[in-house]
């Protein structure tokens, strides 16, 4: 199987990075502000900052390290690390567990930051679309 075509969009590499960080940070924005009107605890900025790190990270260890570094390392290490932001966002109350879809949001958005920050722009805009539209749907014992 052949790799995903990475779209470049400009010729200079530093700001075809910059790109990626600007739609990246501008997605968790979007999916933040979506949190933040429902009133949950991941809003604007903490989904904007996920998601820039995300990518900003992805980034760093493909252009930054040359042929040392492996981008899929840093990737694997971005879904721990978000999983523990996650757990900090989940909540055992009186009515059950509370905050499974926040920090489930959490690490969709992640997700939607390494796409952006590998350049897979299709991926990540479709990604970012369907968390949006998972984050509407609404269940019949919706606690969050």
């Amino acid at each position: 199987m052949e790799p995903l075509k990475v779209w470049e969009l400009t010729p200079w590499t530093e700001l075809d990075v910059v790109l990626r960080l600007l739609m990246a940070a501008i997605a968790g924005a979007v999916i933040g502000y979506d949190r933040e009107r429902a009133q949950k605890p991941a809003g604007i900025r903490t989904l904007m900052l996920v998601s820039l790190g995300s990518a900003l990270f992805t980034t760093i260890s493909i252009f930054g390290f040359g042929d040392y570094a492996d981008p899929a390392r840093l990737a694997a290490g971005i879904v721990v690390g978000i999983g523990f932001l996650g757990a900090g966002v989940i909540l055992h109350a009186e009515k059950g567990v509370m905050g499974l879809t926040t920090a489930a949001a959490v690490w969709a958005v992640a997700a939607t930051g390494v796409a952006f920050g590998c350049g897979l722009y299709l991926i990540a805009l479709a990604s970012a679309l369907f968390i949006l539209i998972a984050l509407r749907l609404r269940t019949k014992h919706h606690h969050e």
